[in-house]
């Protein structure tokens, strides 16, 4: 099942990849999306959903997780938020480290990916953009064309509030959704994700092992807690049990809409432990 992509031509000098790509991504945005920066205020058209499908066990990975480090601070797309997921497939966890954040939900959700895309196998690391295209990080004008498709579309807003530890329950996490539907012309499903802000492992074994990485924007649950019918409004909360010892200043919560089967993102929201903070 497993795939694979070959990063050496640019594996070796990791960080001048990464700076000319986001140097690229913005001069892409600039140039690209500046029409689209007058809607920024309109929650409809604000909001990307990139998915990177990765594992500790895969020294491909690494140059991935950076780069999508890089974008989810940058933020280099005008009017448009990227709301970015890391998820941590179990595949390589036999072959000498297990990576503790993978879990076969993920692997599962990327194989989704592959049917519902036409895809031909999924593969580390692997980007998911908006549930409609794979973005292939190599290919300067397939990124730019796959954003630029991806920003120009509308998206049902979303909105998260009202986020906290119950305190009948330290183990839980309670927060309320809001999707506006009234204008959409089909639903889906409704999904939250709680997420590791930033997440920290020293890998002792494997072909990443004696290297010290970093994630951002780790997932640790998805869950679906329900449906949005087109042309309907919903307000809905939401329970995610923590794990032990998660520290709530250190999650962020993801709440997005999508169609079934892995389909298109129709919309997202993101709220995250600084927002609790205020």
């Amino acid at each position: 099942m497993r795939g694979f992509v070959s990063w050496g031509r640019f594996g070796r000098a990791g960080n001048h990849w990464l700076a000319a790509f986001l140097s690229f991504f913005t001069l892409y945005a600039l140039g690209q999306v500046r029409a689209h920066a007058a809607d920024s205020q309109n929650p409809a058209a604000s909001t990307m959903l990139v998915e990177l499908f990765t594992s500790e066990g895969c020294s491909s990975c690494p140059p991935a997780d950076a780069w999508l480090e890089k974008i989810d601070s940058a933020q280099p797309v005008p009017g448009v938020q990227l709301i970015v997921l890391s998820e941590h497939v179990d595949y390589w966890d036999h072959d000498g480290w297990k990576d503790p954040y993978s879990s076969a939900q993920f692997t599962e959700r990327q194989s989704g990916y592959m049917q519902s895309l036409g895809l031909k196998e999924p593969y580390t690391p692997q980007v998911i953009v908006n549930g409609t295209a794979e973005l292939k990080l190599q290919d300067q004008h397939q990124v730019g064309e796959t954003i630029r498709t991806a920003a120009a579309e509308s998206r049902m807003p979303v909105r998260i509030d009202n986020v906290r530890i119950d305190p009948a329950a330290p183990g839980i996490l309670a927060g309320h959704v809001r999707v506006d539907g009234s204008a959409a012309a089909r639903g889906g499903d409704l999904y939250v994700a709680t997420a590791l802000d930033h997440a920290t492992s020293q890998v002792l074994r494997g072909e990443n092992g004696g290297r010290r990485l970093t994630h951002v924007a780790v997932v640790e649950e998805l869950k679906r807690i329900g449906k949005v019918e087109k042309g309907k409004t919903v307000d809905q909360d939401f329970q995610v049990k923590l794990k032990p010892g998660s520290d709530s200043a250190n999650l962020r919560v993801v709440a997005f809409v999508q169609q079934p089967n892995e389909g298109k993102v129709l919309g997202a929201a993101l709220h995250n432990g600084s927002d609790r903070a205020k």
